[in-house]
């Protein structure tokens, strides 16, 4: 029997799978946005504090969300829909084992190296002691974070977003007064300060796996995971992490390309830092779009993929990023017109306003390929193909940086030009991903070692498998 994401239209069905992700994202915008309301209310040195762990926190999140945790919902997809139920019973042991090791990772790096990036950042005396205990309390509790997501991947790559996103978003919701009152206290109560945000996360990530376990145990994806006598298999672990470990590594080029292209705006004082911040805020404001969107096309995209029916998974990834494209296009091009309005929301700083302006004018209009790169890559997920969306990030890295330090020292443009850079790095991401889909579209492809992977998804070996399922 044909899974539902192969006959629904694409259109309905995408919107069933972005919606409720793109709410837990949002959910959690305003969550980090009342966390640091908190962290200010215990001074300075506690903003501080956080400020040195927040890349190393993101990094994780986006880890376990959305680079292993793709990879998760696109192996899930891609059993789901070539209808190999076994192997999806198996995947989700080896998915919870696999995000094991990983959280364990990050706890053991943050009791051994992390406390020497945090002085290498600049963290010092009171500053410090808040970053090594909100870390330390956060990263040990590793474990019930990774599965969070993973668990939330494992359903949405199942086809059921609606289960995890509503347990995630009253999660997020409950996250933001428990942090309250854990790190400021209530009555005669002082609270824990430092610790009770991380404790707070923890609590509410260990209730929404509880109930997200319970869930997938109850049969929602229409199966019973199997646990007991199972035989951990290599292959099912390379179907999550020939996803997951590109999927990571673009996670983390995203980031040093924010942090290095901060550090050639910094050059040119205060105001231009504060400037950029404010315009590359819009950006952050609209990721959670592309990110729910994206989300889905991996959904559907691998269901369709592990059916054999390549024309609809290529359909499927062109309506979502062209639509992301879109919203996000239409976000920009208003900023580009008015860039001074959003400017002079946030200050009235002359120089910071002039900043502002400079960033939104030059890197706005492109926020439209910025969607389509990034919602492609998702969609790619459930493909598996990432060749391209690994270069993609690699271009961008190198084009923002490289590019913003040429513009800067041998062509002498100074800060616009830096921001010239990262609106080409922009063009180069959304093209190098959206150029090769276009030009030589996703097919079924034969396996070198079929007889190592079993049935897998990119391994038909009968002629019969390359049919598209009906729709």
């Amino acid at each position: 029997m044909a899974h539902p994401l192969l006959t629904a239209p694409i259109a309905k069905s995408l919107w069933n799978l972005a919606a409720p992700t793109t709410a837990v994202m949002v959910a959690q915008t305003f969550v980090a946005i009342a966390e640091t309301f908190i962290f200010g209310r215990l001074g300075t040195e506690a903003l501080a504090g956080f400020a040195l762990v927040f890349p190393f926190m993101m990094m994780m999140t986006m880890m376990a969300a959305g680079g292993m945790g793709g990879g998760v919902a696109a192996a899930m997809a891609r059993a789901m829909g070539g209808g190999r139920i076994e192997d999806a019973r198996k995947l989700v042991l080896h998915a919870l084992v696999l995000g094991a090791v990983l959280a364990l990772l990050f706890t053991l790096l943050a009791w051994t190296v992390l406390p020497a990036l945090y002085r290498l950042l600049g963290g010092e005396g009171r500053s410090l002691a808040n970053a090594l205990t909100y870390s330390h309390v956060l990263f040990t509790g590793a474990l019930v974070i990774w599965a969070n997501f993973f668990l939330s991947a494992l359903l949405r790559g199942g086809g059921d977003a609606a289960t995890p996103g509503r347990y995630m978003l009253v999660s997020s919701i409950a996250q933001v007064p428990l942090s309250y009152v854990l790190a400021l206290g209530i009555g005669e109560w002082p609270g824990l300060g430092m610790a009770g945000p991380a404790l707070s996360s923890l609590f509410t990530s260990f209730v929404s796996a509880s109930l997200q376990a319970r869930a997938l145990w109850h049969g929602k994806l229409g199966f019973v995971p199997a646990v007991a006598g199972v035989r951990l298999q290599g292959r099912l672990f390379w179907d999550i992490l020939r996803v997951g470990l590109i999927a990571s590594f673009s996670a983390f080029t995203a980031n040093l390309t924010a942090m290095l292209v901060t550090g050639l705006v910094g050059r040119f004082g205060v105001a231009a830092l504060a400037g950029y911040g404010i315009g590359v805020r819009l950006e952050f404001m609209l990721v959670p779009l592309a990110f729910g969107i994206g989300s889905g096309l991996t959904t559907l995209v691998g269901v369709a993929a592990g059916a054999n029916d390549w024309k609809r998974a290529v359909r499927a990834a062109w309506i979502g990023s062209l639509t992301a494209a879109g919203a996000l296009g239409v976000c920009g091009w208003i900023l580009a017109f008015v860039p001074e309005g959003w400017a002079r929301l946030f200050t009235n700083d002359a120089h910071v306003v002039e900043a502002t302006v400079a960033y939104i004018t030059r890197v706005a209009p492109f926020y439209c390929l910025f969607g389509l790169g990034m919602t492609l890559s998702f969609a790619s997920q459930g493909a598996g193909r990432m060749k391209a969306p690994f270069i993609a990030g690699l271009a961008r890295l190198f084009i923002a940086t490289i590019g913003g330090w040429t513009a800067v020292e041998i062509l002498g443009w100074g800060l616009p030009g830096v921001f010239v850079a990262i609106a080409v790095g922009m063009i180069a991401f959304g093209s190098l991903i959206a150029g090769p889909l276009l030009v030589i579209p996703w097919g079924p492809k034969r396996a070198r070692f079929a007889a190592t992977t079993g049935a897998s998804d990119a391994a038909p070996l009968d002629d019969r498998n390359l049919e598209p399922q009906p729709r």
